[in-house]
């Protein structure tokens, strides 16, 4: 009885999220709508994304954020985010750790989410790894992001690992775009996610979600032939936090 309630509990949990995902964006669709008519609007849906979608969520949830800053983003930079991916909670806490308006690189399946996907194609710069002309159209699209002033944000891993491995390999893409336009990565990581809200069906539960900013990573003497060596440090950082 006490396992069939428990199980039951999960399963609420999970209908909670996905009720607090929709809920926002039905209230305040003409707004969001708006604001992507055009480019020049998207800091103003960035703002909603951020300060009533993504915290509506995460409170709502019980999932309270707790950010640490090594070092703090300068307001008007462009900056390549990356961080570890456990969760569909990333997205939202991503979000809050940046007040900086920025841009997800993310896999095309994602369109495919009621609600969500609508707007994630007409914000994202949508990208299908088994494409090279796609994956090739993702930095001219990053250049002219970047030209506007915004951050691009790349799950590095390429996708959620299985559960029981705590940081995948890294792919070069973030490492490479940040090299090529000459922009610090800052380098991301999230505790708790997992723990709180897992690919895993019958688990998660409320409470505090943490992240950390760590030291960021400068590009500027960098050539591509140093990606590796960038991804290598930057992944030793993120893993060094979460074996600590």
């Amino acid at each position: 009885m006490l396992l069939l309630l428990r199980d039951l509990g999960y399963v609420l949990y999970r209908i909670w999220f996905y009720i607090l995902v929709a809920l926002p964006i039905l209230i305040f669709f003409p707004f969001l709508l708006a604001t992507t008519l055009s480019e020049k609007s998207y800091p103003q849906f960035f703002w909603l994304a951020r300060n009533i979608w993504a915290r509506t969520i995460l409170y709502g949830m019980g999932c309270i954020p707790k950010i640490k800053r090594d070092q703090k983003l300068i307001k008007g930079k462009s900056y390549m985010l990356v961080a570890n991916h456990t969760s569909m909670l990333d997205i939202m806490l991503m979000l809050v750790v940046s007040k900086n308006p920025f841009v997800f690189v993310g896999k095309k399946e994602l369109v495919k989410i009621p609600l969500f996907g609508f707007f994630y194609k007409r914000v994202c710069i949508l990208v299908d790894r088994e494409s090279i002309k796609s994956r090739t159209g993702v930095y001219r699209r990053a250049q002219r992001r970047l030209d506007q002033g915004l951050s691009i944000c790349i799950f590095p891993e390429g996708g959620v690992p299985a559960e029981h491995i705590v940081l995948d390999e890294f792919k070069d893409g973030a490492f490479k775009m940040a090299i090529a336009h000459k922009i610090p990565v800052v380098p991301i990581t999230f505790y708790d996610n997992k723990k709180r809200f897992s690919f895993t069906f019958l688990s998660g539960g409320p409470g505090r979600v943490r992240a950390k900013v760590h030291q960021f990573f400068e590009t500027g003497i960098l050539a591509e032939e140093d990606k590796s060596t960038l991804r290598e440090e930057v992944r030793c950082v993120i893993l060094n936090a979460l074996e600590v």
